[in-house]
């Protein structure tokens, strides 16, 4: 199966070529039919350098493209990405690669050979190994999780994990059952509906890497915006799921 990586992006002028260069690496090496996969570099609003190396990539690398969002937000990228591929399957993950490059052939396979039509890294299962992942953000994740097992209902263990790989077909039954935030709760958007709406999701313990150094999170102002997106999405929730 084909499939496209998006990486969304803002402002990463000073790691982009690194990154970009790993992860090619690592996807030539492990998957050699040509044309099979493509890694997206979505930018969303750069003010620095990063959309001119971009289009460098992509004139470096037959496998790497670029889009330009049209405003910033990291769901916005990732659906502008989405909808203008042809890949069986879509994904992303962060440009710092947190999460061990290992996992994809895990997400892959789950997806291609398992059945699985939605799969998501977790830092919060039991055999997840996170590695250098400071306390505040540590105890902000399990309560963000807590909120949503408890106000939305649902059963997966990490939603905010930028790791998530699906088929491309089931996009648009995500979407249209709520899936359409242009921030980060996008993301989680995607696992709460594909859960309301019976698809297959599976589960990959990670092992993550924090780089603190490179996060532009705030902890407050994005909890606010993901409380008032979980009010709106509950309001989309199916009465009998």
């Amino acid at each position: 199966m084909t499939f496209d990586i998006t990486i969304p992006v803002l402002n990463e002028e000073a790691t982009l070529v690194q990154q970009v260069g790993v992860l090619h690496a690592f996807l030539k090496d492990q998957f050699t039919t040509p044309g099979q996969w493509k890694i997206v570099i979505a930018d969303n609003g750069s003010e620095d350098n990063t959309r001119a190396l971009a289009q460098q990539l992509s004139e470096q690398y037959a496998a790497v493209h670029w889009v330009s969002v049209p405003r910033r937000g990291v769901g916005l990228a990732l659906k502008t990405s989405w909808k203008q591929s042809k890949a069986d399957i879509v994904g992303y993950m962060d440009l710092d690669l947190a999460t061990d490059l290992q996992h994809f052939l895990e997400a892959y396979e789950a997806l291609v050979e398992q059945g699985c039509d939605l799969v998501y890294g977790s830092r919060l299962h039991p055999d997840a190994e996170v590695i250098h992942r400071p306390l505040k953000r540590e105890v902000a994740s399990r309560v963000f999780n807590f909120l949503l097992k408890t106000y939305l209902g649902v059963g997966f263990s990490d939603g905010m994990c930028g790791f998530k790989f699906l088929h491309r077909s089931i996009l648009e039954d995500l979407m249209q059952g709520g899936a359409q935030n242009d921030g980060w709760f996008f993301s989680t958007e995607l696992l709460t509906v594909a859960e309301w709406q019976g698809k297959s999701i599976c589960e990959l313990p990670v092992k993550w890497t924090d780089d603190v150094s490179s996060s532009k999170v705030k902890i407050l102002p994005l909890a606010k915006r993901y409380i008032q997106a979980m009010v709106a999405l509950k309001k989309l929730k199916p009465t009998n799921p």
